[in-house]
């Protein structure tokens, strides 16, 4: 019997789901949940030049490369986005990336906005972007400092970074505030059920998936005042 080439062949294009938010904010930790409780979602594994913090292993926080490293991948254009932060530099490589979308797979990214703008200009049909605000300054602040990975003079650069982070929220499709773990890592969650359901027929959702997408209609960014309200909050301080 010949085989079905159409039994093997994906149901959908898979979608990139990005994730920024100010550094302390929350964005690592949902990406990291997301990852172990969702099957289908690829991580895109940055390149970067900044130092391996104690918590991390290379090639699976971050791809850790010397500058010149860096520099010669660049030059080669073998990165989909990349970006200097806080003096150092990002970048996703370009081919898992694609290959995942090929075979149906959803990938998810933990990078700022820097690299949302250039994925937005190169793969914007594929793109589903979600912007995580912290509740307070003073949270941010708090959260950076039990962190316990900087020192104050790069804690004091990330809360002047936060502000400027903070404006471009919105350039993003969803906006979630994270001023309780388990409600935002429910609402990534929500927007990413939706965002594939969207991409189905629609007619076979189940009441609950509904449910989801009717949840993710709320945390779209024109419908949250409560988060306009808290950016101003943000921005003031």
């Amino acid at each position: 019997m010949t085989a079905d080439p159409d039994a093997t062949r994906p149901t959908r294009r898979g979608l990139l789901l990005v994730l920024s938010s100010p550094s302390g904010a929350g964005k690592s930790t949902l990406t990291r949940r997301l990852r172990v409780e969702d099957g289908n979602l690829h991580l895109s594994i940055s390149c970067t030049t900044r130092p391996r913090r104690r918590s991390e292993v290379d090639l699976q926080d971050y791809e850790f490369l010397r500058p010149e490293e860096f520099a010669q991948r660049q030059a080669a254009g073998e990165f989909l986005e990349s970006a200097e932060v806080h003096g150092n530099r990002y970048g996703t490589p370009l081919a898992p990336v694609e290959d995942a979308l090929r075979a149906g797979r959803d990938v998810i990214f933990d990078i700022d906005w820097q690299g949302t703008q250039q994925i937005a200009t190169k793969m914007r049909p594929d793109l589903v972007s979600v912007f995580i605000l912290p509740p307070s300054i003073d949270e941010l602040r708090a959260r950076l400092e039990r962190r316990a990975e900087d020192d104050d003079a790069t804690i004091a650069r990330r809360l002047a970074k936060a502000r400027d982070e903070i404006g471009h929220w919105t350039e993003y499709d969803y906006v979630i505030i994270n001023d309780d773990l388990e409600r935002a890592y429910r609402e990534v969650h929500a927007v990413l059920l939706a965002e594939r359901l969207s991409r189905n027929d629609a007619a076979s959702r189940r009441p609950e998936e509904q449910a989801q997408i009717d949840l993710a209609r709320q945390l779209k960014r024109g419908h949250r005042p409560d988060a306009d309200e808290l950016v101003k909050q943000l921005l003031a301080v």
